[in-house]
């Protein structure tokens, strides 16, 4: 009787560990399906709305993506290399950003040749920008959000010039 028991305890143990390795499976089945599902539903509305012009983390896809063939692009090296202090993170220690700034010009555009041969003069104002806005990040969100960074300064730059002629940010940051 004790015996039959015993193997009966057993016998439930080990039908109880099978259900929880069919258990822990299934919901590792499940995760994988559901991440990929969700991975390729966030591409089809980020698709969507680049094709609609909805915005796109605040700045519309209008202002984000401007097609200009390389033959009609000039780039403006903003002189010098900056070091920009940034907001202070969790950690409450001083970071920086050190490194330099590009500009992508329309040739084509009609504005073009009003700043052309001013560009140098106006790196000040260019750098200012370019201050105000990484500023307002922590080193961690400078590292991972530079396309949101690049797209807040081109608007900004865009509203300071009254123009568009500049289409493009570009930018080598290194962080500490």
């Amino acid at each position: 009787m004790k015996g039959e028991n015993k193997m009966k305890r057993n016998l439930l143990s080990i039908i109880i560990l099978a259900l929880l390795v069919v258990n822990i499976v299934l919901s590792a089945i499940m995760m994988v399906s559901v991440s990929s599902a969700s991975k390729k539903t966030a591409s089809l509305v980020a698709d969507i709305s680049a094709l609609v012009g909805i915005e796109v983390n605040g700045l519309p896809q209008s202002e984000l993506t401007q097609s200009v063939s390389m033959a009609d692009t000039a780039v403006h090296n903003v002189e010098g290399e900056l070091t920009i202090p940034l907001k202070k993170g969790e950690d409450g220690n001083d970071h920086y950003a050190v490194g330099s700034v590009s500009l992508s010009l329309d040739t084509t555009h009609k504005d073009y040749k009003n700043y052309a041969e001013t560009m140098a003069t106006m790196d000040g104002i260019i750098k200012d920008i370019v201050f105000d806005v990484m500023g307002n990040y922590t080193v961690d969100e400078a590292r991972s959000n530079s396309e949101t960074i690049k797209a807040e300064i081109l608007a900004k730059l865009q509203e300071r010039f009254d123009s568009t002629f500049i289409y493009s940010v570009s930018y080598n940051f290194l962080y500490n």
